[in-house]
């Protein structure tokens, strides 16, 4: 015999396995519904609930008899009722795997969900070693289908990105602190090698404003300017001020070589054991503030260029209150000159980028406007000699090959733990961005992004960049947007671009002597206008406010304090965003949707029926230990809540809670304690505690605990249609 189990005593229901409650079976079993009701709620003799059990839709006062007729069963169903199926599934609990193949699962899908290895399984070991070396060396995977129409778009990309990023790059140097030159390494070595390594066809590789910016703050803060050295020391100028200011440049250098060392083996590392999924913890929010903040800090930065004020005697802080401070306290240094000349010029690649936008096929336009620009003052500067006038000029460039800075490495006292730091941070700012980049252009053109694959070749090029003079690289997405609109086919356009950048340095760095200092400023700000996304930050104020929360505060905090403590507050409110998703998870009400068996959020559809007597409760999250304490007492606070208006109107008081376990993922212990002081809870308020689908982890591990045997296997359903209709069956509607 099968029973079913309240909480009172079990009442025998039918023959042995049936762990339904029979009504249509059974239907000439008839008897007194007191004797029924007595057994199924002893508590209702104390007065608690009426003397009438009824069925659902009976009033008071109709047949005190459990049984009725053949044609009431037949109406009741029709409309809906609670008789089951005679084949209702009971739930399944899956046989318990074993330890050591869940621990196995558990690592393949956190470290391997991409499945790397799948395309070596079934193959001879010739197969699988060429398939090792194309993972390796993705060119051997492209190579066999290249040709002149693919080489012919590459070069021109090749050409036009090379054009944008050689004024950009000794711009950016300056952000960094480093001298022109140093700019100039940085886009010959690091592309050459992300072309051997890399995966994205369209990303172009190179110094990146924010990285730069990044790195030049947390040098400078980290290794200060000594007070020997004087005010006029300048890291990025190669002028001779005195012996002191010397050593302090090849200590400054010494770290950012160290730094940019520790960066490229800190992404290897991240990629090598499959640990990509750490960058996602800046959320794309977070990443908008920061991008937004640290383009208004470069623009402000661009402002001692613009105006002409020595970069010296400038403030090394990057917050808009001490670059505005130092912009005003030097007002002597202005020069009329140099901002007419910057104005202008900025006008002109604003002018350029907006046509560039405005005609898709004339992306060539903005493309070649900053050489343009540098091409037509340092020409205007010659023939004019405004730089006799207070016109600052990039000066002497001494052009040749990378040279080896293998010698400049410092692995020992205060540089090595400094150089740890900064490359920590400028290595996840730099992974950040070039694996997003990469990625948006993948979707382009619908081929996949291996992410720790680029960490890997991101990784690869700054190991290898560090040993040649060069500083942090990874993608930039105003050259990537060129090098995509341009056609580019394959990473060949990187070399090309590369190449270019080795003719200038062997024989063109003289040409840009008298380049003036206010157009790389207009070319840098024109460069970072396009960082400040204000349409998504609109959106995302749109669609998720704690999200803008986070954009906020990444965004005031590069602004007002720093770059690198806006990077801190953008993943500590990124972390903060998810913690507090954890720990307090959503959960709603549900009703049944009018004509059908479907259980829906009533705030989400108001049209949707509650049933009397039953409160139907989703759990929208894993059920952890951070949570599990807030989701026992939101569940106490819904009955009493519902309860409360229950009482109001007059209506049928809860005599069951059913919990829809659908979206909880996982449980652990501390959960199935929290779950077992509810159901004492709810009993003492005479309350059945019922669960609906949960999954195959959490309903192994409720009856691992035993939770279900102290519950009852027979108060967990399929479905929450099954749930009600059980219930239903058993609510006394009369109180």
């Amino acid at each position: 015999m099968a029973f079913v189990r309240g909480r009172g005593p079990s009442v025998d229901l039918g023959k042995e396995g049936d762990d339904r409650i029979p009504v249509k079976s059974r239907r000439k079993d008839c008897g007194s519904i007191e004797s029924v009701r007595t057994s199924l709620f002893p508590f209702a003799q104390s007065g608690a609930l009426s003397s009438d059990w009824l069925l659902p839709g009976r009033s008071r006062g109709e047949s005190s008899n459990i049984c009725t007729t053949g044609a009431d069963r037949d109406e009741h169903d029709e409309q809906g009722g609670s008789v089951e199926s005679p084949e209702r599934r009971r739930i399944s609990i899956p046989e318990k795997g074993s330890s050591l193949k869940g621990l196995e699962l558990a690592v393949r899908e956190t470290f391997f969900p991409d499945d790397p290895l799948r395309p070596f399984k079934n193959q001879t070991r010739s197969r699988r070693f060429g398939l090792g070396l194309a993972y390796l060396f993705p060119p051997l995977q492209w190579a066999k289908g290249y040709n002149l129409s693919y080489l012919k778009d590459d070069t021109i990309a090749g050409l036009t990105i090379g054009s944008l990023c050689i004024p950009q790059d000794i711009g950016y140097s300056k952000l960094a602190g480093l001298p022109p030159i140093y700019g100039l390494y940085t886009s010959f070595v690091p592309p050459l090698i992300y072309a051997l390594l890399g995966v994205s066809r369209d990303i172009a590789i190179g110094p990146v404003a924010v990285v730069s910016i990044l790195l030049g703050t947390l040098a400078s803060n980290q290794f200060p300017v000594p007070a020997a050295a004087t005010n006029q020391c300048d890291s990025t100028s190669l002028k001779f001020v005195n012996d002191t200011c010397t050593t302090y440049r090849e200590s400054y250098l010494a770290l950012i070589f160290t730094a940019t060392l520790f960066a490229g083996l800190f992404q290897t590392a991240l990629g090598l054991f499959r640990l990509g999924f750490i960058i996602d913890f800046l959320s794309h929010a977070a990443i908008i503030g920061f991008m937004a903040g640290a383009a208004i800090t470069i623009g402000l930065q661009q402002l001692k260029g613009m105006l002409g004020i020595s970069t010296a005697s400038f403030t090394r802080k990057t917050d808009i209150v001490s670059v505005l401070t130092s912009v005003f306290r030097h007002t002597d240094e202005w020069s009329w000159q140099t901002a007419l000349i910057g104005l202008f010029f900025l006008g002109f690649l604003i002018l350029c980028k907006y046509i560039g936008k405005k005609n898709k096929k004339l992306f060539w336009v903005p493309a070649i406007a900053p050489l343009t620009s540098v091409i037509l003052a340092t020409v205007f500067v010659t023939i004019t000699h405004v730089d006799k006038h207070g016109v600052a000029i990039v000066g002497k460039i001494d052009g040749r090959v990378n040279p080896s800075s293998v010698g400049q490495f410092v692995f020992h006292g205060e540089i090595l733990k400094k150089a740890l730091f900064v490359g920590f941070e400028s290595a996840l700012v730099a992974l950040t961005e070039g694996v997003a980049i990469g990625r948006t252009f993948a979707s382009l053109r619908n081929y996949q992004i291996d992410g720790n694959k680029e960490m890997i070749a991101f990784g690869a090029m700054n190991t290898i960049g560090a040993c040649t003079s060069c500083y942090v690289a990874t993608g930039s997405f105003s050259r990537s947007a060129v090098n995509y609109n341009a056609g580019c086919k394959t990473p060949v356009s990187n070399i090309v671009m590369s190449l270019m950048v080795l003719v200038v340095l062997v024989v063109a760095t003289p040409l840009f002597h008298n380049t003036p200092n206010c157009i790389l400023a207009s070319i840098i700000i024109n460069a970072v206008l396009s960082l400040i996304d204000y349409q998504a930050a609109i959106t995302v104020f749109k669609v998720d406010k704690l999200d803008f929360i986070t954009l906020m505060g990444a965004f005031l905090g590069v602004l007002f304090i720093s770059v690198e403590m806006g990077l801190l507050i953008a993943v500590s409110l990124s972390v903060a965003t998810i913690l507090l998703q954890a720990i307090r998870p959503h959960t709603a009400v549900l009703g049944k949707i009018p004509g059908t068996t479907i259980y829906r959020n009533v705030e989400q559809y108001p049209d949707s029926t509650r049933t009397s007597g039953i409160l139907i409760i989703r759990i929208d999250a894993a059920v952890y230990f951070t949570n599990s304490t807030y989701l026992r007492e939101r569940i106490l606070r819904w009955l009493d809540d519902e309860g409360d208006q229950i009482k109001k109107e007059n209506g049928v008081p809860f005599q069951f809670a059913i919990i829809e376990l659908s979206p909880v993922t996982n449980i652990d212990t501390t959960g199935i304690l929290s779950f077992e002081d509810l159901h004492t809870t709810l009993q003492k308020r005479k309350v059945q505690l019922v669960f609906a689908n949960p999954g195959t982890k959490v309903i192994q591990k409720l009856n691992d605990a035993g939770f279900v045997a102290k519950v009852g296997h027979e108060w967990f359903f399929l479905t929450v249609g099954e749930a009600v209709q059980a219930c239903s069956r058993l609510l006394i509607t009369d109180v």
